[in-house]
């Protein structure tokens, strides 16, 4: 086990205060859509057609390690860690178990083909394709509210078809990127921890302020 799923035991155990209203820059959270009823999720299971990449799921279940992703800003504008994520604001999504980011590009989805939606990159460094924009209503990111996640490459939203998967992840939703919104496409925030400035230790993978 690495410091990284030690840390987000410690934050399962410990929880986060009341007050901590909004996602900020740091913060390890897992994404639901309330639509489809599933969080967005990730595993060491790679896709077998399309790209071969690490596959991204929406899992049924609410206690899982691997719907854990953590909230970082883009290697063009790093964010500082502890301030709340800005509506408009570009971001990456990186999958704490595997360190991989999500992903998206033009290839087809392998049950509904529409664009694929992968985990991509080593460490946590990937691509233009890991940038996501955050679309969501007043000045910041509020956990609980309904956002949209557009794809800044290729400019669709993260959104699940409803069809789902066989073996070896059977009864995982299909995430995709779908060119047009709606109910399919709206996430919240849900469990996890919301870092603010100097509250909570800084993982050794992450020992800068900016991320």
């Amino acid at each position: 086990m690495n410091f990284s799923d030690l840390f987000v035991i410690f934050l399962s155990l410990f929880g986060y205060g009341a007050a901590d209203q909004f996602v900020t820059c740091g913060s390890i959270t897992k994404l639901y859509n309330p639509h489809y009823r599933v969080r967005l999720h990730s595993h060491d299971v790679k896709y077998g057609s399309g790209s071969g990449q690490q596959s991204v799921t929406g899992s049924p279940t609410q206690e899982d390690h691997n719907s854990n992703w953590l909230v970082k800003g883009t290697p063009a504008k790093p964010c500082t860690r502890g301030e709340a994520i800005k509506c408009g604001e570009q971001v990456r999504l990186e999958h704490v178990s595997t360190h991989r980011n999500l992903h998206s590009h033009h290839f087809s989805s392998p049950l509904s083909d529409q664009q694929e939606v992968s985990a991509f990159g080593e460490e946590g460094e990937g691509d233009t394709g890991d940038v996501w924009s955050i679309i969501c209503s007043g000045e910041a990111w509020r956990r609980g509210d309904q956002i949209m996640l557009r794809h800044v490459d290729t400019d669709v939203y993260l959104g699940v078809t409803g069809q789902q998967y066989g073996r070896p992840i059977n009864g995982q939703s299909e995430v995709v990127g779908l060119t047009r919104s709606g109910p399919q496409t709206n996430w919240q925030s849900m469990e996890g921890v919301f870092v603010q400035r100097s509250e909570l230790p800084v993982p050794s993978s992450h020992p800068h302020a900016e991320l």
